[in-house]
């Protein structure tokens, strides 16, 4: 699936405005709306493309080491990670999450990693998550907002 990944700036809102997942996935990945509102320190957002229209959205912590311990300072954290629910089935996920290792090692060449947190009960995205690339840490964060989540990182840099 050709899909292209890119970086959205805060004034690009409405590129990725119209992305919306299913009510029951919000506990999981929020909204892209509530991305924006939130005006976090140290957080970029990413949109996932078909061409030029957006499909997914994605959110790239570099203070995740700063909120969760098993994550070191040259690691990102990859948040909100969520696709369209029009769009859901066709495959975008797991070609973002496959894109996701050439990508970050060029937009953030002195990190080495990207790890994340995914609830144990969100079974596709763990499956969409491990055969994008990523690994089980088996660690467990157990302060979910949906309840016990697994660690997984992927290694992409050559930073040290």
């Amino acid at each position: 699936m050709p899909i292209s990944l890119r970086p959205v700036p805060r004034n690009e809102f409405d590129l990725v405005s119209h992305i919306q997942v299913e009510p029951d996935q919000i506990r999981y990945s929020g909204t892209v709306a509530q991305a924006f509102e939130e005006n976090e320190d140290g957080v970029d957002f990413h949109a996932i493309l078909d061409g030029s229209r957006a499909v997914g959205f994605f959110k790239i912590d570099r203070l995740y080491h700063e909120t969760y311990s098993f994550a070191a300072p040259d690691e990102l954290g990859l948040r909100a990670f969520m696709i369209d629910r029009e769009e859901q089935g066709k495959g975008y996920a797991t070609a973002a999450v496959a894109a996701l290792t050439p990508y970050l090692a060029a937009q953030y060449p002195a990190r080495r990693a990207v790890v994340l947190t995914v609830n144990m009960q969100n079974f596709g995205a763990i499956r969409c998550y491990c055969k994008g690339g990523f690994a089980d840490t088996g660690g467990i964060h157990p302060h979910g907002i949906a309840g016990p989540q697994h660690i997984l990182r992927m290694g992409f840099g050559t930073a040290k």
